[in-house]
């Protein structure tokens, strides 16, 4: 098929060189947003005197054929065009005639991959910010449900305090918030149409761009035609946002894994988001988690990338741009595959409640409530913290914990123990009492899952969208 900006040229394109300068193969996936960036143009060119009515509608009629033939499989995208964009055109043409010609009046092919990969980039936004809605209400239900669920906390790999289920997948919550909250800025803050940019200096058309960026449900045109068809700023930001996703997933991930090892058996993973061992029959592998965290990299991947494409270029288009699709396309997918599997996988998974509340219970979790039950006794913390120490070295050579301790060799090591501190440094006074905002307690984390419940009653990003 001939190429649109052949008029220059006298010699054929060297196949090998059409190869590697060509972008269907990947950008294909951009069909619907490239006709329905046409249409919007071709309407404003009506709307302006530039195409009659009847031009425009034999060019809408045309592009929507062509995109019902695409979905139907009536028509193939012919691998011998340059890109999605020649392909829509060169149809076009074939199939209306000399109106079809007219369709890139006033537009260059800059400003329309530009506009194309921003749609897809806002419609891409919106559906993660629905993938990350969803698993908030995985968290937020399993957090209802948990809130007297105890386990140990966590620092440095080492149990450190008592807390609840709920409150630790409260931490997971609120990093998925703040998630919704980057795509949510960068929704608002991409939502700009370049269409009309042309290849970087506007046009002489009397072009409208701000009707065309309304019936493309965009605030307004980009403002500068030079940055309109040079900026990825806004893919490098949701490369960036869908990095940090990964990288909270992976933590999520590592620490289902050591749940579900032998050594914790906190959890069981459902059979259908587990796999086996081809010779160890007793293997059941955490496999869904092993691989969020090992594509986590590849997102990573995907950001530096575009980066790196990014920091010579000097304005306004360069060829390098292409090269924003494949590792983009890829990350996009990669992470919305691995929210949908990993919010399956959280919804099967079955708690061993009684494993992690044993495990709460040792470890000397409380040690720092019978600090502070010295302090409540009028010892100076950094002497009472200096008491329970000796208190843990006393219980690590007998083997045993502080609860275990007669109230005889509590009073050996301070006069300041009574009876009551059995009831103190139980684990549920440990957690109960923890009731500042923020803290496992369940009256505060009822009061923190009521906010949780009305922020997810929100608008979304699809709603925008």
């Amino acid at each position: 098929m001939a190429q649109l900006w052949g008029g220059r040229f006298t010699k054929e394109t060297d196949q090998r060189v059409f190869e590697f300068n060509a972008s269907l193969r990947f950008d294909k996936r951009l069909l619907h947003q490239d006709i329905e960036g046409s249409i919007a143009h071709v309407v404003m060119l009506a709307k302006q005197g530039i195409l009659t009515v009847e031009e425009k509608d034999s060019i809408v009629k045309g592009l929507t054929g062509i995109e019902r033939d695409v979905e139907e499989g009536t028509l193939e995208i012919d691998p011998s065009c340059e890109d999605v964009h020649s392909f829509v055109e060169s149809v076009l043409i074939e199939r209306i005639g000399d109106a079809g010609k007219k369709m890139h009046t006033g537009r260059s092919r800059n400003d329309q991959v530009a506009l194309d990969m921003r749609l897809y980039t806002r419609e891409q936004v919106a559906a993660t910010d629905a993938l990350l809605k969803e698993l908030l209400r995985v968290l937020l239900d399993t957090m209802e449900e948990n809130l007297e669920t105890y386990m140990p906390g966590f620092t440095h790999l080492q149990k450190a305090q008592p807390i609840t289920l709920a409150h630790h997948y409260g931490a997971y919550f609120e990093m998925f918030k703040r998630d919704r909250g980057r795509l949510k800025d960068l929704f608002y803050r991409m939502n700009y149409c370049p269409l009309g940019a042309g290849a970087l200096a506007g046009t002489t058309y009397d072009l409208d761009r701000s009707y065309t960026a309304s019936l493309l449900g965009f605030e307004g045109p980009t403002l500068n035609s030079i940055d309109s068809v040079a900026d990825r700023d806004y893919l490098i930001e949701f490369l960036s946002a869908l990095a940090t996703i990964m990288m909270h997933l992976s933590r999520f991930s590592e620490e289902i894994i050591l749940w579900n090892s032998n050594e914790y058996q906190f959890v069981e993973l459902d059979d259908a988001y587990s796999t086996g061992s081809s010779i160890m029959p007793q293997k059941k592998n955490p496999d869904i988690a092993e691989l969020v965290r090992g594509k986590t990299g590849r997102v990573y991947g995907a950001l530096v990338s575009l980066l790196t494409t990014m920091k010579g270029l000097p304005l306004a288009y360069n060829k390098d741009m292409q090269e924003d699709k494949e590792v983009a396309f890829d990350a996009m997918d990669t992470v919305r595959d691995c929210l949908t599997l990993f919010a399956g996988m959280l919804r099967t998974m079955r708690f061993r409640k009684d494993r992690m509340e044993k495990s709460a219970m040792k470890g000397f979790t409380n040690a720092t409530d019978a600090a502070d039950y010295l302090v409540g006794r009028g010892v100076p913390f950094r002497d009472a913290h200096s008491i329970i120490g000796k208190l843990v070295l006393y219980c690590i050579e007998k083997d045993t914990s502080i609860e275990e301790l007669s109230l005889e060799e509590l009073q050996a090591v301070s006069d300041k123990f009574g009876p009551d501190l059995y009831d103190a440094v139980s684990l549920k006074t440990c957690v109960e009492k923890r009731l500042t905002a923020g803290g496992p307690g369940p009256g505060a984390m009822r009061k923190v899952i009521a906010l949780y419940r009305k922020y997810l009653e929100e608008k979304d990003l699809t709603e925008m969208a």
